[in-house]
């Protein structure tokens, strides 16, 4: 009897504990359009002929030199003159500070 009582205590207790829930990482897609963006080893020069002069340039900075081109849509970085990566801007209001 003593184990009947302890395994239906266990089983009412397993019921009153809420069912663990996962929060759902929710990802952005790209727009409906395709973004075209400068592809990975292009050169400057061959940047600047598809997508026009950058809106703005920061660096070189370091060794090997990094330098990053800022499009109104896009962030372009290079190692020395080669892109290295290629990615959606995606621009948010400052964090605060702690």
């Amino acid at each position: 009897m003593p184990k009947t009582l302890f395994a239906l205590a266990a089983v009412l207790l397993l019921a009153a504990v809420p069912a663990a829930q996962a929060d759902v990482l929710i990802i952005e897609k790209l727009e409906a359009e395709k973004l075209e963006m400068p592809v990975r080893g292009a050169t400057m020069a061959r940047v600047q002929q598809l997508f026009g002069a950058p809106d703005s340039v920061a660096g070189p900075v370091g060794e090997p030199p990094i330098t990053r081109w800022n499009y109104d849509r896009f962030v372009v970085v290079f190692e020395h003159n080669r892109v290295i990566h290629s990615v959606v801007r995606r621009d948010r209001s400052p964090r605060p500070a702690n």
